[in-house]
């Protein structure tokens, strides 16, 4: 007889946290989210508090361990990790937080991004030419640079994923090739660390501020620790995995563990992934990321810093928020429009603009209000404004000898068919939703079972683990709409964007 085993994921993103526990065959057989709350202190930051994270994290698991008898808990050989990037927190040497985390999505380190970049360094051709302000190295530098007292007092600045590990290990600290290859500037196979990138930026002491040991996606970082597992009757030999981002451990939630599909995390933010055997160098594309999650397989990403959060904003402004049933008040509202919302036109730069523009100081906007207008116009223009973000990204993606045949789709968005709907009629592509729409959790526990070697490999575990439940096929009756529609949002940035850069911030 085989032996039963099980397996943990924890998917920590911008709002939430969410435990699952899933059986071999992909199989949850029991989930818990609980949210935290993020904090704008001023315009452009965002931050959270780590101790809200481990409270949530806490509450998540109790809440998963009390419905799973003493035989699945004690069954669980591993767990794994899977978070927001770059989240960055300083700590001391017993992993306490030294402040508030600064969140992926803050774009303080305006000014840190542009001395990365103005190195033109070798090492950039690897992210896509550039430096993001969501990045590791530029929050960093701005920590050096604007807090030097607690930069002194910091014994490492981690990612929020680092800080998890360390907490379940019981004081383990490494970070994940997926962090370091996507954020860190770490190049696999082309001398990892660039030395003489960092002492060009000013962090000659990235050494001693930074965690150098790279872990593979997949790799054990060791036991968990004794009184975590006490504290929930867990198997105190489950195995600790090194994960990864939330985006790119979801691509293996969604069954994407090789090249031709397009993965896209539908949340908070959009992030759209795919693999890449070769090493393609893509204008307005992240990357090419080498080997981070799959080894010998290339990541090329591009992402919308502000999608779910619009609507979020949206319905905070309206009021849907104090509703009983906000969104389907807010569905029914959307029959009242038609493609193209009476000719208004949003931009979805909230937040600033990830790709292809890679522009931190672009705003959204909205134009072409007249009197006649409706909120329902308001909000369709907005999360029409989402699909045409999507759009530019695949036509960029296509333009550049990437072909694009699905989208594979994950995240709170997928809920809303409406919106999905209008992102496959505005890129034409078909959307392929998975039976877990959170793909992280489940990416993660794929991760568990290849670091505990119950499957030899992530495509065989994506195989194994992964189910598709439904289609979203285009409208081609709505295709010309949006391709107007789309020729007037990149004209109205095309306009804007010197005015938005002369902004003050």
């Amino acid at each position: 007889m085989i032996e039963a085993k099980y397996f943990m994921g924890v998917d920590t993103g911008t709002q939430s946290v969410r435990v699952v526990v899933t059986d071999i065959s992909g199989n949850i057989l029991v989930a818990s989210e609980k949210p935290y709350q993020t904090y704008f202190p001023k315009p452009g930051r965002a931050e959270q508090k780590p101790d809200d994270w481990w409270r949530c994290f806490n509450e998540a698991v109790k809440e998963v361990t009390d419905q799973l008898s003493m035989g699945v808990r004690y069954s669980i050989v591993g767990i794994s990790v899977c978070s927001t990037s770059s989240t960055v927190v300083p700590i001391d040497d017993h992993g306490n937080a030294l402040q508030d985390a600064i969140m992926w999505m803050d774009t303080r380190a305006i000014k840190e991004m542009e001395i990365c970049n103005a190195t033109h360094h070798p090492c950039l051709k690897y992210c896509g030419g550039a430096e993001s302000v969501e990045w590791m190295i530029p929050k960093v530098l701005w920590i050096k640079r604007n807090q030097s007292d607690v930069y002194q007092k910091a014994y490492k600045i981690i990612e929020q994923l680092d800080w998890f590990n360390y907490k379940l290990t019981g004081g383990k600290l490494a970070t994940s090739i997926c962090q370091a290859a996507c954020k860190w500037n770490y190049i696999d196979g082309h001398g990892g660390w660039q030395k003489d990138f960092f002492e060009q930026i000013g962090l000659e002491d990235y050494e001693d501020i930074l965690v150098t040991d790279v872990k593979q996606v997949g790799e054990p970082l060791g036991k968990i620790d004794h009184e975590f597992a006490e504290k929930y009757d867990l198997n105190p030999e489950m195995q600790v995995i090194e994960g990864g981002i939330d985006a790119h451990i979801g691509m293996l939630g969604l069954g994407v563990s090789k090249p031709g599909r397009l993965a896209m995390i539908m949340g908070t933010s959009f992030v759209q992934l795919c693999f890449s055997k070769e090493e393609k160098e893509l204008e307005g594309i992240w990357g090419p990321y080498l080997n981070p999650v799959v080894p010998g397989l290339n990541i090329l990403e591009g992402g919308q810093i502000s999608a779910g959060s619009i609507v979020k904003w949206y319905m905070k402004q309206w009021g849907f928020d104090k509703m009983d049933r906000p969104y389907e008040a807010i569905a029914e509202m959307l029959k009242s429009t038609k493609p193209g919302a009476n000719g208004l036109v949003a931009l979805d730069f909230f937040q600033g603009n990830r790709t292809p523009y890679k522009d931190p100081n672009a705003k959204g906007v909205i134009y072409g209000l007249t009197l006649s207008h409706t909120k329902a116009d308001i909000y369709r223009a907005l999360i029409e404004s989402v699909a045409m973000g999507t759009k530019n990204i695949i036509d960029n993606f296509e333009k550049q000898g990437v072909p694009i045949d699905m989208i594979v789709g994950c995240g709170g968005v997928t809920k809303d068919k409406n919106w999905m709907q209008i992102i496959a009629d505005a890129t034409g592509k078909p959307i392929i939703v998975t039976v877990d729409p959170s793909a992280g959790g489940l990416g993660c526990c794929i991760v568990a079972a290849v670091g505990t070697q119950t499957y030899a490999s992530f495509d065989e575990a994506t195989e194994g683990m992964v189910k598709m439940a439904y289609t979203v096929e285009p409208n081609p009756d709505n295709y010309p709409a949006y391709e107007a529609l789309f020729k007037r949002y990149t004209e109205l940035y095309s306009h804007l964007k010197d005015m938005m850069n002369d902004e003050e911030e």
